[in-house]
């Protein structure tokens, strides 16, 4: 412990003596403005701001995005201000000493003077004034447009940044901590292109100021020179020109490198990595234009009065990189094909030996033995299409897709046998005979051909085991022999029928509600959670599906219960009043022939459930009340007389008063669960009603 506090208290230290060093640095620029400062001091000094600017470009050259720099406007500013102050120091040693030669003001402006200018002052005035050109009509000015556009932006867009974080939030796609995060980045950013928009300020007054000073350099050196220090005219222009040139020359380097930079930075904008990945990249990523350049070199090569070489040659490499480029890119891809797909085994192969992934269920599973997994799944993949294809059917008919089908083998179950599980639950399963088909026979006599007779296992109808051979045999009989898939599909099929409403995942209704348009995304908002909730409406859905109502008009789902919800809370008594409204889809979908068959509950049954149903003061129903006796009659005579229908080849439905059909419903369906229990006021205007008779 006492170790950890010691380091704490060094790092402490280290940290302050660093703030001291800075601040002390920033006193000692200031003090360059009013003190004078021997020769060797100020060659110094030029020497850091060189080294400083080229530091600064080669940041802005590498970095990945211009807030991983979010200090250049500081550090812009000590720049400038180092530079302005180096620029008063030198222009008092100009001034003070021009009449020594052109080492007056260090050796660093003297050699810069001697090799820009060739000797020749004249040619120093054009470079310079060239450089100050550059520097302030081109890079500064677009770097200060582009600061300000940029500011502009960034700061109109943040409500919407921040709308799109609140989004996220909500919807789950991000936790708090991402959050917390991308709304510290997005104050960053304007805070990085606000201070741009005023640092930018700070290069373009450099380049005014450094014009001023070597102007100032330049005149009054010259009149310094013939009136204090009693040179020629001539010998005073041309000693104070080359010192005053050379000055301006080391000022306006580092200030044209800082500038770029600034440049750089700014221009950056929304592109991530480093400049030259990308320039070069973006450059180099249409093959097509390198080639059109390689070809413009080459017709001007072959230019009279051009030279060849150097265009040629600059041909060439443009047409190499055209060439190599896509090889190197489809190399690229190929290779991150490879580890992506390594990547994927690997994921797989641990999630496999993972203990959480043992704790995952499939919703839905068909497990089949290993004698029909060796036919069905690896001698042909008619099984799998076929499984896809039920699912679409299913989305088609009951407006949600349902969860994939997976499909396995076990080596438990016997080798003829299948198991279909529902969240990991077994909730039917069968046997097949590979080389045999089914033939349902139903009451009807057989067919006369050998078989073993069995039960039907998605309905439970009287049918025959027949071998293949006798196929065409039993068509000529008139029965319909069925294959073993077709046997699977269908018991698969009435399946997830009847386990619809388990299958409708919270997941799934949010991604339902989704999908829908605006308008209708402002009345769930409207109506959840204030009048119901997310989990109250699943529930609505759930039993809707329940009874094989379909939800595919799932607007017209939420128009009714918008309506219902502000009265009631009981989701039984939302369901009442969202299947009447649904009315015309319902009988739609149970009408055959253009009629809607229908079997009454006759008069007797309609009294006995009208008076079971026990009501409060306000007509709320409280509770269903009936003799258990009449109740099992009830359900005797109801079997007799569907039984009766359904041996006639009729598909109907059962009708009962409205505030009885959930009742009925609830009895009917532990004897015929497939059987739908309409009310009176579901049935619209217009629909051809066919009564097929009364339960008696």
């Amino acid at each position: 412990m006492s170790q950890a506090v010691a380091g704490e208290g060094i790092g402490l230290v280290q940290r302050r003596g660093m703030e001291v060093s800075f601040a002390a640095g920033i006193v000692l620029i200031l003090t360059i403005l009013f003190l004078p400062i021997p020769k060797f001091i100020i060659d110094m000094g030029l020497a850091i701001s060189i080294a400083l600017s080229v530091l600064i470009l080669m940041v802005a050259l590498w970095i990945n995005k211009p807030l991983e720099f979010s200090a250049f406007p500081t550090v812009l500013l000590i720049a400038t201000m180092l530079r302005l102050a180096l620029n008063v120091a030198t222009t008092r040693l100009i001034l003070a000493n021009g009449d020594e030669g052109g080492a007056a003001a260090g050796h660093i402006i003297d050699g810069f003077a001697q090799m820009v200018m060739s000797g020749d002052f004249v040619i120093g005035i054009i470079v310079f004034v060239i450089l100050v050109t550059v520097n302030f009509l081109v890079i500064t000015k677009g770097a200060t447009r582009i600061a300000e556009v940029g500011a502009r932006f960034t700061l109109d867009a943040i409500p919407g940044k921040q709308m799109a974080i609140d989004a996220d939030l909500s919807a789950g796609i991000i936790d708090e901590k991402e959050a917390q995060r991308r709304r510290r980045e997005l104050e960053e950013e304007s805070s990085f292109f606000g201070s741009m928009d005023g640092a930018s300020k700070f290069v373009r007054g450099d380049a005014i100021a450094g014009i001023i000073i070597t102007a100032v350099n330049l005149f009054g050196g010259i009149i310094i020179g013939t009136t204090r220090h009693g040179m020629q005219l001539g010998e005073a222009a041309d000693v104070f020109t080359r010192l005053s040139v050379g000055d301006g020359l080391v000022t306006q380097i580092p200030a044209l490198i800082v500038a770029l930079a600034a440049g750089l930075l700014v221009s950056k904008g929304s592109t991530r990595g480093a400049a030259e990945q990308a320039v070069l990249g973006q450059l180099g990523a249409y093959p097509r234009a390198l080639f059109v350049a390689a070809s413009v070199m080459v017709l001007l090569g072959l230019t009279p009065g051009l030279p060849g070489l150097p265009l040629f040659a600059l041909a060439a490499l443009l047409g190499f990189v055209a060439w190599i480029v896509p090889r190197k890119r489809a190399e690229s891809e190929a290779r991150k094909a490879e580890e992506a797909k390594a990547e994927e085994v690997r994921v797989q192969e641990e999630s496999r030996d993972s203990v959480k992934e043992s704790l995952k269920t499939a919703e839905i599973e068909l497990i089949l033995g290993k004698q029909l997994a060796t036919e069905l799944l690896t001698a042909h993949g008619e099984l799998a299409a076929r499984v896809g294809k039920m699912r679409r059917k299913f989305a088609r008919q009951y407006g949600f897709v349902v969860p994939e089908i997976k499909l396995s083998d076990s080596l438990v179950l016997a080798p003829k046998s299948y198991e279909i599980r529902i969240h990991g639950t077994a909730v039917a399963s069968s046997a097949l005979r590979v080389g045999e088909v089914l033939v349902i026979t139903g009451d009807a006599g057989k067919p006369d051909v050998p078989g073993d007779p069995v039960r039907e296992p998605a309905f439970g109808m009287n049918a025959m085991w027949v071998s293949e051979s006798y196929a065409a045999e039993v068509r000529r009989e008139g029965f319909t022999p069925v294959d073993i898939v077709s046997v699977l599909l269908t018991h698969l099929s009435e399946t997830i029928r009847n386990n619809l409403p388990s299958l409708l995942s919270y997941k799934d209704m949010r991604a339902l509600l989704d999908r829908l348009d605006p308008e209708y995304k402002r009345l769930i908002d409207d109506i959840c959670p204030a009048q119901i909730s997310y989990s109250g409406l699943q529930g609505v859905l759930k039993l809707l599906l329940a009874e094989r109502v379909s939800i595919r008009n799932l607007h017209l789902i939420l128009e009714a219960i918008a309506e219902i919800a502000p009265h009631v809370r009981r989701s039984e008594q939302v369901v009442e009043h969202v299947r009447m409204r649904m009315g015309q889809q319902i009988c739609g979908d149970l009408t055959e022939g253009g009629a809607l068959k229908v079997l009454r509950l006759g008069t007797r049954w309609d009294l006995a459930f009208h008076q079971a149903v026990k009501r409060d003061a306000k007509g709320e129903v409280i509770e269903f009340d009936i003799d258990p006796r009449q109740l099992e009659e009830f359900g005797q005579a109801a079997s007799a007389a569907i039984k009766e229908r359904m041996a006639q080849g009729h598909n109907f439905a059962l009708v009962a008063a409205p505030d009885a059909r959930p009742y009925v419903r609830m009895v009917i369906e532990r004897l015929f669960a497939t059987l739908p229990v309409l009310s009176h006021v579901e049935i619209p205007r217009g629909v051809e009603v066919e009564t097929l008779g009364a339960i008696s």
